[in-house]
This record gives C-alpha cells, sequence and structure tokens, in this order.
C-alpha cells in the first residue's frame, strides 16, 4: 500500500452540509485526499476512466439514473475531473436541490467548470484549493530539505519515492499535453506550443513582456497571451502582479509567472538539481518561498489579500514578494545576508508603506537589524508564516 501524506485541509466537517469543488493541478493529490480524507461516499466516479467517460458522453443522463436506480438520497457523492464532464453539473444542481445528497466534485482545469456551468451552483457549492504538499505536511519528515524539494518538487507521488522522480516528472509534460491540451483541442499549434511550454518553465519567476516573449518564441503575441491564459487556466502556473501603490517611484506593469510545483518547473525547463553556487538555485528556492506564500493565503483564506511583487520600471529596484499593504519579504539564498542583499528592501522602506520587512534566507538563526528588517532561516519563516505569526488575519 503506497504511502500518504495527510493534507492540511480538512473538508469532512463542511461536507457535511454542503457540496465542494476541489480544484488543483493534476496529480497534486485530489483523488488520494477523497479516498483517504473523507466520509465513504455512496457513489464515487472517476472521469479519468474512459469507459465511465464514454459512458456518460453516450448517455448524458447516466449519473441522474445511476442515483435514482441506487434510491440514493443522502450521503456523499464524489465526482473526480469533472472537467471531463461538466455537463454532469445540470444533474448535480438538480440532486442538492431535490435531495439530501452532498458531493465533492475535482477537478484541474477551471476554465472548462466555468464554461461548462460550475456558476450554475452558484453558493450551492463551495470552491477549495488543494496545493503540492506544503510545510505543516512535510516539516517533520527525515528528507525535507531543499535538495530533496529540488528534487522531486512536492507533487505527492514524485515526493514520497524520490528514485522514481526523474522518471515521473518527465512522464508528467507528456501527460499534461495530452490530458489538458491535446484531449481537449486548446491549442492549434501543439509543436509551438510544446516549445513555449519549455521556454515558459526557462522563464519562471521572470516578469513577461509578452511582445518580447512572442519575439523569442517566434508567434505572435496574442498566441502568447492565450497559451498564457491555457496555463493559468489548467493550474500550471500563478500569475504575481506587480504591486502599484508606491508614491516615489514608477512600478513595472508586467506580472510574473511561477510554476505551481518546483520540481515541475525544473523538469519542463529540462534543468539538472543545481548545486548552491548556481543562479538556478537561488530561483527555485524563491519558487519554493512563492509555492508555500500562494499554499497559505488559499488555505487560511485571507480574503483581500493580494500576493503581489514590487520592481521599478527601470528594473533597478525589485522586491520579491509583497503581501496585501503589510508585507514585503526578499528571498535570498545566501547564507549569509549583507548590506547588497537588503539595498532594494530598504529603499522600498523608504516609502512607509508595510509594517514588517523580512529576508527570508539560509542563514542559520533570526536576526533583527536596527532598521527594522527580520532576516529569517526559511524553515523559520515557514514556521512563523503557517502559526499566523508573518500575516495578520482579516
Amino acid at each position: 500500500m503506497k504511502e500518504y501524506i495527510k493534507r492540511y485541509v480538512d473538508l469532512d466537517i463542511i461536507l457535511d452540509r454542503k457540496s465542494v469543488f476541489l480544484i488543483g493541478p493534476r496529480m497534486c493529490g485530489k483523488s488520494m485526499y477523497a479516498k483517504n480524507e473523507v466520509r465513504k461516499p455512496v457513489l464515487y466516479w472517476n472521469l479519468l476512466s474512459n469507459t465511465l467517460y464514454y459512458r456518460i458522453v453516450r448517455n448524458p443522463a447516466l449519473l441522474e439514473e445511476t442515483l435514482k436506480a441506487e434510491n440514493l438520497s443522502e450521503g456523499l457523492v464524489v465526482i473526480d475531473e469533472i472537467q471531463r464532464a461538466p455537463q454532469l453539473l445540470y444533474t448535480v444542481h438538480q440532486f442538492i436541490e431535490d435531495t439530501n445528497l452532498v458531493f465533492l466534485m475535482t477537478g484541474s482545469s477551471v476554465r472548462k467548470l466555468k464554461t461548462g456551468g460550475v456558476n450554475l451552483l452558484g453558493g450551492r457549492a463551495l470552491e477549495k484549493k488543494l496545493h503540492p504538499l506544503c510545510y505543516p505536511e512535510i516539516k517533520d519528515r527525515d528528507n525535507y530539505t531543499l535538495e530533496h524539494v529540488f528534487h522531486t518538487g512536492l507533487l505527492p507521488e514524485m515526493y514520497l519515492y524520490p528514485t522514481e522522480a526523474d522518471e515521473a516528472l518527465e512522464a508528467y509534460e507528456g501527460l499534461y499535453l495530452e490530458t489538458e491540451i491535446q484531449l481537449e483541442n486548446e491549442v492549434n499549434d501543439l509543436p509551438g506550443f510544446i516549445n513555449f511550454l519549455e521556454k515558459a518553465a526557462l522563464s519562471n519567476g521572470q516578469q513577461i513582456n509578452f511582445s518580447a516573449f512572442a519575439s523569442d518564441v517566434g508567434v505572435s503575441r496574442q498566441a502568447i497571451k492565450t497559451w498564457y491564459k491555457i496555463l493559468l487556466d489548467t493550474l500550471m502556473v500563478k500569475e504575481i502582479k506587480p504591486y502599484g501603490k508606491t508614491k516615489k517611484r514608477k512600478e513595472t506593469s508586467f506580472s510574473r509567472f511561477y510554476f505551481f510545483d518546483v520540481g515541475i518547473a525544473r523538469s519542463l525547463a529540462h534543468m539538472t538539481v543545481p548545486t548552491e553556487t548556481m543562479t538556478e538555485y537561488g530561483t527555485l528556492f524563491e519558487t519554493y518561498i512563492a509555492m508555500e506564500l500562494v499554499a497559505y493565503i488559499d488555505y487560511v483564506e485571507i480574503h483581500n489579500t493580494d500576493l503581489t511583487y514590487y520592481r521599478t520600471s527601470d528594473g533597478k529596484r525589485e522586491v520579491d514578494f509583497i503581501i496585501g499593504d503589510e508585507v514585503a519579504i526578499e528571498v535570498k539564498s545566501a547564507k549569509s545576508v549583507t548590506d547588497k542583499h537588503l539595498a532594494n528592501l530598504r529603499e522600498l522602506k523608504e516609502e512607509g508603506i508595510f509594517s514588517k520587512y523580512i529576508v527570508v534566507s539560509r542563514e542559520e538563526s533570526p536576526r533583527m537589524l536596527d532598521d527594522g528588517i527580520l532576516i529569517l532561516p526559511w524553515k523559520d519563516f515557514l514556521e512563523r508564516l503557517w502559526n499566523g505569526d508573518i500575516l495578520t488575519k482579516h
């Protein structure tokens, strides 16, 4: 029996009274979550099964007929990867209204669900997100190191079985292209999209000018814009928009895009696991911190709090992450943070906007500088973040 790591998300209490959409990238553990952390369903459908999927295509009323035949009027119904057959949502809506059934529906494509009628359910189903493994789930494991995270990423299947991770990560691209792109007829130029995907991974965490990127890839600006929208809709990347509330300096208008998992980003870029002296090490370190920040904001449900970044329009000053109007965070993979690492944060501090200024690093112990900048080892930062000590809950 395969090992399972208990997840931070707790839906069981919610599912006593409310249906839920559990949205997350492919292989982040949605199916295993449904099998391990919620009560036994009265009906379980996995739409990745082509046999079941084609039965639904031939007979759109199959779900209704099955529920009625089994005389199911209460309990939990699980439908995995419902974006493959969003027409089922009409039946789901009907049974939520007319019975005491609750539904747990998982999906990996926001676009397919939205266009397929997820809005039809209105407030009848909550939308929750599932991310790759995060700090509270793995902090006590012996193999929890940056090197391990950079090698395997944090998709459970890869993280738990590192000897198989390289092959699994390499296969992920093909799985994504087959199930999310080809199967759904998302793009007309598949070779062009594959080339774009690699270059997007190589540009992971960088600000993206669509026009310049299009010139580099050799396609139109509109194609790049459309393809990034596909990556967003299929949860492959997270857009981090620029912070725009400083008074003294003009900010950039370009967003940065981070891949949802550090291992996937590395694999798609055909990058070996970097040593700590390589530039790529710092990039992956920053990506990992981004993953944790995104997961924390989603899981703790801090409303009206955006994750942004700061960069001047001339590119001379940049701070990696801004949380709301409260915290400015610089990420440095250095083992010793010096004045040169602090220049951007100190200049932003002159604006007087934020209450906390933090450097996440690989130093051995926390330090508070005279000017109020807090330097934290990365594990200390994550412990404080998930304990609620970094960000005020609104």
